[in-house]
């Protein structure tokens, strides 16, 4: 088992080209929220765009536009009955339309990377929408909360999906989706993170003291970084949006997890360094990810 370091995910977080656009740095889609735990959505979609995300896309009930845009007014909105369609739209589709280019150099999603769970709840409309994007999409795919406990409810294959997909249970999710209980995945958190990892065929980052990202070829890491103030409501969701934002910008999976959870953590430990661990909320990390980003860039080691 190895250590994140900051000098590997200063290796992976470049400088950016001054001729940059906001294309360059990855377009998500952020499925989320319900009534009642729009936040949730919220906080991702602003983890994304602190994380560096170029175009965010939020997607959820119509009648939740408002909320999410008076939250988060640099992502837009999308309904949730859309979804899965726009995961599995291509620009291909797009050059087709348009009648420019050569449609078969041009075969990749719109979104590079997504966010399925926090905040969607357990209804069939849920389970049906997780399930679509399981099988369609093709880029990188964060699977979190809600969208966890469905797979292990309904029994979802995320091992067959076509998607990369990037699980980020905490250690209650992790039990579920193993079949197995709480306490013993506390008592052996590096062999349940290798389980999850081959069980799924999936990036795992198994949330919690010590988070670990484990890789479906058996890799698996330490992320050093975080405190117990970040055991808050919502911290997983600003996780989750940073690690899409990650990977939306050309990281692969196993680099976004481990580079994200490196991250988010740091972003704590600088919020509790300046106001404690008592008062620190999902927020407070979400605001200091630019920080924490900037600290790893301008770090001499």
């Amino acid at each position: 088992m190895e250590t994140i370091t900051k000098k590997y995910v200063k290796y992976l977080l470049k400088r950016r080209d001054r001729r940059s656009s906001k294309g360059d740095f990855g377009r998500l889609l952020i499925v989320a929220g319900s009534p009642g735990m729009v936040g949730a959505a919220a906080l991702c979609a602003t983890g994304a765009l602190r994380g560096g995300a170029g175009l965010v896309s939020v997607s959820v009930d119509e009648s939740l536009f408002s909320i999410v845009q008076t939250c988060v007014p640099c992502a837009v909105c999308v309904k949730r009955s859309e979804a899965a369609k726009l995961l599995t739209f291509r620009e291909e589709d797009a050059s087709v339309r348009s009648g420019k280019g050569d449609a078969m150099s041009h075969a990749a999603p719109l979104y590079e990377a997504a966010v399925i769970g926090p905040g969607i709840g357990m209804s069939s409309d849920a389970r049906e929408t997780t399930e679509a994007i399981l099988g369609a999409y093709t880029g990188i795919l964060v699977i979190d909360a809600d969208a966890l406990n469905l797979v292990a409810a309904s029994g979802l294959n995320v091992r067959d999906s076509r998607a990369s997909a990037i699980l980020t249970p905490h250690e209650g999710e992790a039990a579920r989706l193993l079949g197995t209980e709480r306490d013993r995945v506390r008592s052996d958190r590096e062999g349940a993170a290798r389980a999850l990892a081959e069980r799924f065929g999936a990036t795992t980052i198994l949330k919690g003291s010590d988070t670990l990202v484990a890789s479906p070829g058996g890799d698996i890491y330490v992320n050093p970084t975080g405190n117990p103030g970040m055991a808050t409501g919502g911290s997983g969701d600003v996780l989750s949006g940073v690690v899409a934002a990650f990977a939306g910008q050309g990281l692969s999976a196993q680099d976004a997890a481990r580079a994200g959870a490196y991250v988010h953590g740091l972003a704590g430990d600088m919020r509790a360094r300046e106001i404690g661990e008592y008062g620190l909320i999902a927020s407070d990390i979400a605001d200091a990810l630019p920080r924490a980003i900037l600290s790893v860039q301008q770090s001499r080691r």
